[in-house]
């Protein structure tokens, strides 16, 4: 069979935040349902494997690349379900997800707002349960529209379906390969004021004066946040450069000798962060062309020149320190593609 738009030998690296990586043996953009099937078919016609791509934020792919079919998720449109007490929003999975945001706040719909100036798709976040300053996306997902790889059919999956917990889900933990996100419908509160548990981002809007239900407001405080850690692309800093967070904050049972929060089920989260400055390294530490973030030492960065390896190396230095002095297992963040 014949896949229209075929390409090969596609660097990937332009499609990620951090920069890294060799390209696709084979690439499509799938921009409807049918030409993801389509795809699907050939590949497995072709016995190759697949990798779905989205936003690219939060990948590490390997130097050597992908040696299967890469499908770039362009699915487009938003559409408004319906408006009463909620607004029931359908986004397309291809949809950049700090465009749907700042429509979200401009539209004075809350539940959203916290999780500004995050790159990537629409469609990555259920799978990620993407969270920021004490907000989840899954706290206002309705449901998420999907094609179920394994039965070649379209399917819905409720909130309660997805799984979602701590940075994760159903999507990246049982059933990993089976699903491919399409669309994700969100339940978001007309008029609504915003949900700021966060300690630092309460201050700084405090310091402000801005108003809770001044949705506006409290995104520009997140972003101007953000932009401080070097946590929204900039072409001119180098420091985001980077695939955000690379680390997930530890869940453990209590212990006195680190800070901690309260995780519930009497778990308590420690801080990446603090683990890995109280670990030796400090902010700009580098390896290689890679290294960690002159603002925040939860990201590592891509200096200029960066091989999937050097990175793969500062992550596996960075473990090992952690573990021998604090006795704890950082989790990567990101998905590793292309890897043995």
């Amino acid at each position: 069979m014949i896949l229209p738009n075929l390409e090969q030998n596609v660097p990937l690296a332009p499609f990620t935040t951090l920069g890294v990586g060799g390209p696709a043996r084979f690439f499509v953009r799938a921009t409807s349902v049918d030409e993801i099937r389509a795809a699907l078919d050939w590949a497995k016609n072709e016995s190759l494997p697949v990798f779905i791509l989205a936003g690219g934020s939060n990948l590490l792919i390997s130097d050597n690349g992908f040696k299967g079919l890469v499908i770039k998720i362009d699915l487009r449109g938003v559409t408004i379900e319906s408006e009463d007490e909620y607004a029931m929003v359908k986004v397309a999975a291809g949809e950049s997800w700090d465009d749907f945001v700042r429509s979200a706040v401009e539209n004075q719909w809350a539940g959203i707002e916290c999780l500004s100036g995050i790159p990537g798709s629409a469609g990555a976040t259920p799978i990620q349960n993407v969270g920021a300053y004490g907000q989840e996306v899954s706290e206002t997902i309705a449901r998420v529209e999907a094609f179920d790889r394994n039965e070649g059919i379209v399917k819905w999956l409720t909130n309660w379906d997805c799984r979602f917990a701590y940075r994760s889900s159903l999507f990246k933990t049982v059933e990993r390969e089976r699903f491919i996100v399409l669309s994700v419908t969100f339940r978001l509160k007309r008029d609504g004021v915003a949900t700021v548990r966060y300690p630092e981002l309460q201050k700084f809007i405090d310091e402000r004066g801005t108003s809770l239900d001044d949705l506006l407001g409290v995104r520009e405080a997140v972003i101007a946040i953000r932009k401080r850690k070097g946590m929204v692309l900039d072409r001119n800093d180098p420091d985001t450069r980077s695939d955000g967070s690379f680390f997930m904050n530890p869940i453990v049972p209590p212990r006195d000798d680190v800070p901690s929060f309260p995780a519930g089920n009497d778990l308590v989260k420690l801080s990446a962060a603090w683990l890995i400055e109280h670990a030796g390294f400090h902010k700009g530490f580098t390896h290689g062309n890679a290294g960690l973030s002159t603002k925040h030492t939860l990201a590592i960065i891509n200096r200029g020149g960066a091989t999937a390896r050097e990175v793969l190396e500062l992550v596996e230095m960075i473990q090992s320190r952690v573990r021998e002095t604090f006795g704890v297992d950082l989790q990567p963040e990101p998905n590793f593609v292309g890897f043995d």
